[in-house]
């Protein structure tokens, strides 16, 4: 049962992808082809390069969220930074580049200075990660050749289409994670690049900076949500999957395994679907559509 997959964006809620990857394995589905965009892009590089579910949920578990993004000073513009995430990811990938990995992968970014999609399926890995996951304002843009590249959910935030060019014979199942939220009255804790007492913590983040930053975030989750769709009806992938990841934001502290398990529930409901679009009448209409 041979499928490709296409991992959307979501930041905190991307760990649920591992617990999509996780049950289709179990299920007896044969990942041939990922890409992925944002978070989905990190998770669709480890799962190419050879790393299990169970792998990834060990090393996403023990990281510290909270200063995973705290910022440097030689970065570029950028409320958060990404040197000490670029560091995990060289440890995770070192120079392995996408011509090294087991199966075909490719991540989406965006080209600021032309305005279009990129998608990424040569050189190192660790620097199409960090274009993919660039979210405009939050993070760096990452400069690649002579273009400066931004997260690829701004344009494609479930790169289907990418999936499809990569095995164009096999079914794509997309997975996303774009939900659109209810204003919270909470406010997101930001990751501060120094240390600092936790009650002045508390206190910073509840300035009219925080506040603004909460509203940019949930603005863009609005954007990528409906992106996501207008992409879902144009590209039309066999399989939609659904996390419940309601009320996730961004940037929110979570607990992994609990995301992860979410994303196993909701494969499971996908299961029926699944086996119809694997099943063979399914691929030989998608035959004989490429005969057109």
């Amino acid at each position: 049962m041979d499928i490709s997959i296409a991992l959307g964006g979501g930041g905190s809620r991307g760990y649920a992808h591992i617990g999509v990857l996780r049950r289709l394995e179990s299920a007896g589905f044969k990942i041939r082809a990922v890409s992925g965009a944002s978070a989905g892009g990190i998770v669709a590089v480890a799962y190419a390069a050879g790393y299990t579910p169970d792998e990834m949920e060990a090393t996403f578990a023990h990281l510290d969220q909270s200063k995973l993004f705290a910022r440097s000073p030689n970065e570029g513009p950028g409320i958060l930074g990404l040197s000490k995430a670029a560091r995990l990811f060289e440890d995770l990938f070192g120079n392995k580049t996408f011509s090294d990995l087991r199966i075909p992968c490719a991540v989406v970014a965006v080209d600021l200075k032309a305005g279009r999609e990129i998608v990424l399926s040569q050189g190192r890995v660790v620097d199409a990660i960090l274009a993919t996951i660039a979210v405009p304002g939050v993070f760096p843009p990452k400069q690649y050749g002579e273009t400066q590249l931004v997260d690829g959910a701004v344009l494609d935030p479930v790169p289907v289409s990418v999936a499809r060019s990569l095995a164009p014979a096999l079914p794509v199942v997309a997975v996303v994670l774009d939900i659109m939220t209810e204003a919270t009255s909470g406010f997101i804790s930001l990751p501060l690049p120094v240390q600092v007492h936790p009650l002045l913590a508390e206190r910073l983040t509840r300035t009219r900076v925080a506040k603004a930053f909460n509203i940019f975030l949930q603005s863009v989750d609005v954007s990528s949500r409906n992106m996501a769709e207008l992409r879902l009806r144009v590209d039309n992938p066999e399989v939609v999957i659904r996390p419940d990841v309601d009320g996730i934001g961004l940037l929110d502290n979570v607990d992994i395994h609990q995301i992860i398990q979410k994303g196993e529930e909701a494969t499971m409901v996908a299961l029926p679907e699944l086996q119809q679009a694997v099943a063979w009448p399914n691929r030989l209409r998608r035959y004989w559509s490429r005969q057109v």
